[in-house]
């Protein structure tokens, strides 16, 4: 704990303090815009943004993280809660942090257990389709906000300020810092200021409501903003905690992989070396944090934290900077934050996630293996049709039967020498020399209970294209392990072919797999010999 601080040096304050204001500056707008998507108040985003990075700093260990609500996590929590509740009341926000806590614990727990590399079985092809299909759920959700209404029923007012708003954005994050560049502004300046254009926009659009009363026409806002920091809030639900325990485990599996794939590669770019266990106790630890001060769900911001190293950040005070900026903002006066329009609040949510939309997994995917391609798309639409839960499930479902696929056919090559050498080959990709009565297949894979018979028909159908093949030689150079059912299988195998009268031998046996076979009666067996490697086989049996 607080590993950073005993290693500070005075040289890191301002990098830390310029980064905290930025960022700070961020969350205002980011924070309340997600706490829409999550169907909370607008301040219970601000809530979400205080306790959570303290409490990262004190055990998360990346120094440019940037804990607090992001868009997907908003998605699921409104779509696990709204079931339940309806956005909105009391018992809602109880639920967003009950919610909150059994995720926090989750994490808590895997940290503790040391359990990270459980969230391994999300493949990048499927946390790709659940961005996607979350990304354009979300921004579905906000078209109506964003107008007013749904067409062709729309409120003009409104529609002119979320359209107009969300063009302005639009335009800056793909020209503004181009255009900052231009005018003599340093590239790193340029960047942050383009990323500050939502909070730019939201203040003006803010004062325009105020001059024009906008407010009064029907354009939606936030509405009056708790003043002052958020009180413990200890209230839970007593019968909600089994409805919720599925998908927080869900969350926080989700929330661990968001933060870990945006920390780990602004780590690399500092040489930095992330501890995934100490990752699931911080932010198991920003949860329970987050639920126990009324805020919801929160995870590691890619985009946020993208801006934190931009913006110098060297430690974890930049976050700490960041929240008692924003506790600063809610004890300071805050009325102006009730006159904050909603259509422009949605324009930033709707600018913010179709930013990450990225195609080109999919396109290097479908050109590399259809599989992957074919579970992405069905995780992205999944999310679209069934839901954020569902859409997961049936991505890790079809990655995992991918996998099982692959394993239970594994791949088998017939060996020949390469003439004049001891290196061999598949004879359908090198030109090599076979020996007559001699067959050496290669197996490319571990030999598990659900490819033994597969690894056996095989071998049938090599036996029978070579009906003269009087000694059989399977080079395990490949093969990993073998199970107890493959044991039996090569036992029966080798029983068979002694019947036809051909020998087995094993060649290329590793260390590992000859310490668990001498611990069988399947050597003593072997009709056949061991062989330490391929040529060794051939010149002993060629010609034999």
């Amino acid at each position: 704990m607080l590993h950073w601080l005993q290693h500070y040096r005075r040289a890191m304050l301002p990098g830390d303090i310029s980064a905290g204001i930025v960022v700070a500056m961020m969350m205002i707008p980011q924070g309340m815009a997600y706490a829409l998507v999550a169907g909370l108040p607008p301040v219970a985003g601000i809530y979400a943004s205080i306790v959570p990075p303290l409490l990262y700093a004190l055990f998360g260990t990346s120094s440019t993280q940037s804990v607090g609500p992001m868009a997907i996590i908003s998605l699921m929590t409104a779509s696990t809660l709204a079931p339940l509740a309806a956005p909105g009341s009391a018992l809602y926000g109880v639920l967003a942090a009950q919610l909150a806590l059994l995720s926090g614990a989750v994490l808590l727990a895997c940290g503790l257990l040391r359990i990270g590399f459980l969230a391994n079985f999300f493949s990048r092809p499927v946390m790709s389709g659940f961005t996607i299909g979350s990304a354009l759920l979300i921004a579905w959700g906000q078209l109506r906000p964003l107008v007013g209404g749904m067409p062709p029923e729309l409120h003009l007012p409104s529609a002119l300020l979320g359209l107009g708003a969300l063009a302005l954005l639009a335009w800056s994050r793909s020209y503004l810092a181009p255009v900052l560049r231009r005018a003599g502004m340093a590239p790193a300046a340029a960047d942050i200021g383009s990323k500050l254009a939502p909070m730019l926009v939201v203040i003006g659009a803010t004062a325009l409501v105020a001059a024009l009363g906008l407010d009064a026409r029907g354009v939606a806002t936030t509405g009056a903003v708790p003043a002052g920091l958020p009180g413990l809030n200890l209230a839970t639900s007593s019968g909600h905690w089994q409805a919720l325990l599925q998908p927080a485990l869900l969350i926080g599996f989700m929330v661990f992989l968001i933060s870990m794939s945006g920390a780990q590669a602004l780590a690399l770019k500092r040489g930095e070396k992330l501890k995934s266990n100490r990752e699931l106790v911080g932010l198991g630890a920003a949860n329970i944090g987050s639920a126990l001060s009324g805020g919801f769900p929160v995870t590691g911001s890619m985009s946020r934290s993208a801006v934190n190293f931009s913006a110098g950040a060297n430690s974890q005070l930049a976050s700490i900077i960041t929240a008692a900026l924003l506790a600063l903002a809610l004890v300071a006066p805050s009325g102006w934050l009730a006159l904050l329009p909603l259509p422009v609040l949605a324009a930033t949510i709707i600018v913010a996630v179709l930013g990450m939309l990225d195609l080109s997994l999919l396109r290097t995917a479908w050109r590399y293996d259809r599989a992957d391609a074919a579970a992405l798309l069905a995780t992205a639409s999944g999310v679209l049709v069934l839901g954020v839960e569902a859409g997961v499930v049936v991505g890790v479902a079809l990655s995992m039967g991918a996998l099982i696929w692959r394993a239970s056919r594994p791949h088998i090559a017939v060996l020949g020498r390469i003439p004049g050498s001891e290196h061999f080959r598949n004879i359908d990709r090198y030109s090599t020399e076979t020996a007559p009565g001699l067959l050496m297949l290669r197996i490319d894979a571990g030999l598990f209970f659900g490819n033994v018979e597969a690894v056996n028909e095989r071998i049938e159908d090599e036996l029978a294209a070579h009906p003269a093949t009087r000694h059989l030689v399977l080079v395990l150079s490949a093969v990993n392990a073998i199970d107890t059912s493959a044991l039996f299988g090569l036992a029966e195998l080798n029983t068979s072919l002694k019947q036809r009268g051909v020998l087995l031998h094993l060649a290329e046996v590793k260390g590992p797999v000859m310490d668990r076979l001498k611990e069988s009666s399947l050597l003593q067996a072997l009709h056949g010999r061991l062989f330490l490697s391929a040529a060794k086989a051939w010149d002993d049996l060629v010609d034999s």
